[in-house]
């Protein structure tokens, strides 16, 4: 077949500048396939480093894969050194690329196997096909590649994605399918690094918003420009860097401010915005986590950074900083009303800038990163950054290298130009340590080190560099519990533990209503939307397993069901949750009724009768039985329920003689319910 035409004169420039690369590294076209991969040990580590970036990849793969199947192709994925990670495809073409060594383990970068689309793509950091008789050495001819680098959103290789198949079977829209998931991926890695900043989709035609050729970028609480993607660099005709040094501002005569007021308008159009050169684009604002976060401030809506033009002289930078400061304390934001918090928030109050480590107990979902960065937002470290490691969602392999950084080659896999440790990004601001607990042992002395001595050894290297550090922990395990089975050090505990609060459970807090508030005001729809009073009697009775995290989960999903109406009912909260309101009410009166009858033997025994809600609510007398009778059918049966339930209360709490305590201990359920439950049969 005759080579594809497709720019031909620049690809066949491109293919003879690779060439006379591999000539003078002293490779020669009859050399025969390099079959010694790496160790299975190796490719395992090389395959960690690089899990992200797989875990974005494999369902691009899969359905890229879906576009080329039966043609007798493969798909591969390499890290940024040219080392193949994975491969899916034909299987009989992967028998046949296996004989070549095109396969998991195996190096190919040119210096290792001269021109191929993956080696020169690498070098290029272009969209590179080569085909059959191109490829540098005559053994990989039978072959036609088409590969795409990947980027991460500030410019840096993260690796390839090729396609390879029988040259015989080239087809020219092979690698606009492969430049389109290499994109795709980006886009994954992009949203997935941005977390809690703001997303501006952007394109000069409004239709294209939403599809792979649209731009994104990645904005700060400050308004400077964090990342882009690579449609975004073709639209704005800049470099990554270039992207960078942009404000809000400069690049598109806004500010965050105007972003968060479009982003709360309900139903709202692209924004209509000019470039710097005067060139109009369509540009929709969008966030994944909570506007408060989004934009750094403790109210999240209530104030944002006015932005101001740069004097002349001074740095691009400068034009971000905000004129005014929110005067709102963090830890003031947080604060609701309820007794238990407000208590932990005095105690933190009192050690902010005094350099006395903070750890913070609780439950999952209690919120303990948002407390800590309340108190990094409180505290003189405020402009400088927090840095946030959750200990138990990064691989035991890869933690050291993420805490501590590396340099170049310090490991098989690892980054060119080495890589910038957590503690070390978290210099002058606040290093929050979460799910503390689930850090390995073995690396925990290395921490300790650290914190004791304030100075850090990246791996690979010989120099420690200082490092000051304000330092925030979490855990919901029991450490006291860990250090005596020797699964946590309790050294590095006690140099944790300056000061130890616990976040009380959403279930024990008397503020569920107003911290359901402030979630709809971070969603943008607090005071269009409220919460009806048979949704807020639903939310006082459950348990929340989930706490705020779930909270928050369950109102953001019936936010969007009530688009358009003014209050947010039972028909809008999710059928799951239903059923766990369902289900734990069955089994609180299940456990209710055992408690009862079957865990206060010093107590008469008590047999509860259901009966019509106009019979007079008394005990009925003792029965050394101990029976239960069953509810009685017909359709005072679901009221009579509910006087049951307050009975079945009220009998606990007067054999606990008023403790009550005592009396939810013995029924399975929280003292804050009991309190609701004999509230109700007040009203009732």
């Amino acid at each position: 077949m005759a080579v594809p035409q497709e720019n031909l004169p620049a690809r066949t420039e491109l293919i003879e500048q690779s060439h006379l690369r591999c000539a003078a590294l002293g490779l020669t076209r009859v050399e025969r396939p390099d079959f010694e991969p790496l160790l299975r040990g190796d490719l395992n580590i090389a395959r960690e480093r690089n899990l992200r970036l797989s875990s974005h990849a494999a369902p691009v793969m899969e359905m890229l894969l879906e576009q080329i199947v039966n043609t007798g192709s493969m798909i591969v994925l390499t890290d940024a050194q040219g080392t193949i990670l994975h491969t899916v495809g034909d299987d009989e073409f992967l028998a046949r690329a296996n004989k070549v060594a095109l396969a998991p383990g195996v190096n190919w970068a040119e210096q290792s196997k001269g021109t191929n689309a993956i080696g020169t793509a690498l070098v290029d950091e272009l969209p590179t096909l080569v085909h059959a008789g191109e490829h540098f050495m005559h053994v990989n001819s039978f072959m036609t590649c088409s590969a795409a680098p990947i980027f991460d959103p500030r410019g840096n290789m993260l690796g390839v994605l090729d396609v390879t198949g029988d040259q015989r079977v080239y087809h020219q829209h092979t690698m606009g399918l492969v430049r389109m998931s290499a994109r795709m991926i980006e886009n994954h890695w992009l949203t997935d690094d941005s977390g809690d900043r703001l997303r501006l989709h952007f394109h000069i035609r409004p239709e294209f918003i939403g599809t792979l050729l649209e731009g994104i970028l990645v904005v700060g609480g400050d308004g400077r420009i964090l990342g882009a993607n690579r449609s975004a660099l073709d639209l704005l005709d800049m470099s990554s860097a270039a992207v960078r040094m942009h404000s809000l501002v400069s690049l598109l005569n806004t500010n965050v401010g105007a972003l968060i007021d479009h982003l709360r308008a309900p139903l709202a159009q692209p924004m209509r915005l000019h470039l710097a050169n005067g060139r109009l684009v369509h540009l929709s604002p969008r966030a994944s986590g909570s506007l408060q976060r989004i934009t750094g401030l403790p109210g999240g809506l209530t104030t944002v950074p006015e932005m101001r033009a740069v004097p002349a002289g001074e740095s691009a930078g400068a034009a971000t900083r905000p004129v005014a400061e929110s005067r709102m304390s963090g830890l003031h934001y947080l604060s609701t009303g309820d007794a238990q918090f407000e208590a932990v928030a005095r105690k933190v109050q009192r050690i902010l800038n005094r350099d006395i480590p903070l750890m913070i107990l609780g439950e999952t979902g209690t919120g303990k990163e948002l407390l800590a960065r309340a108190v990094h937002q409180d505290s003189e470290r405020a402009r400088q950054p927090f840095v946030a490691v959750n200990c138990a969602s990064i691989p035991e392999t890869l933690i050291e290298a993420e805490l501590f950084g590396y340099e170049e080659g310090a490991f098989t896999g690892a980054r060119r130009k080495g890589a910038t440790g957590r503690i070390l990004q978290a210099n002058g601001g606040t290093l929050f340590l979460d799910e503390i607990g689930d850090m390995p042992l073995g690396l925990q002395a290395h921490l300790l080190r650290v914190l004791q001595e304030r100075c850090v050894t990246p791996l690979g290297s010989q120099r420690s560099i200082p490092v000051d550090i304000a330092v925030v922990s979490a855990t919901h395990r029991d450490l006291r519990a860990m250090i005596e089975q020797s699964s946590f050090r309790q050294d590095l505990y006690y140099r944790l533990d300056g000061l130890v609060v616990r976040l009380p459970a959403l279930r024990d807090r008397s503020d569920l209503t107003v911290v359901a508030q402030r979630i709809l005001m971070s969603l943008g729809v607090a005071g269009s939307l409220a919460l009806s009073p048979s949704v807020i009697a639903l939310f006082n009775r459950y348990h929340w397993p989930g706490n705020v995290r779930q909270l928050a989960t369950v109102l953001r999903t019936a936010a969007v069901m009530a688009a358009g109406e003014t209050q947010i009912t039972e028909d809008h909260l999710s059928d799951d949750f239903l059923d766990d309101i369902r289900r734990m009410r069955s089994s609180e009166l299940r456990a209710g009724a055992h408690g009862l009858v079957e865990a206060l033997p010093s107590a008469p025994a008590i047999a509860v009768a259901w009966a019509p809600a106009s019979a007079p609510r008394e005990l009925p007398p003792a029965a050394p039985s101990r029976e239960l009778s069953l509810p009685a059918a017909g359709p005072a049966a679901a009221r009579t329920l509910v006087e049951a339930e307050i009975d079945l209360i009220r009998a606990a709490v007067d054999a606990a003689q008023g403790n009550i305590s005592l009396a939810a201990k013995q029924l399975g359920i929280s003292r804050n319910t009991i309190y609701r439950k004999l509230r109700l049969g007040q009203k009732g």
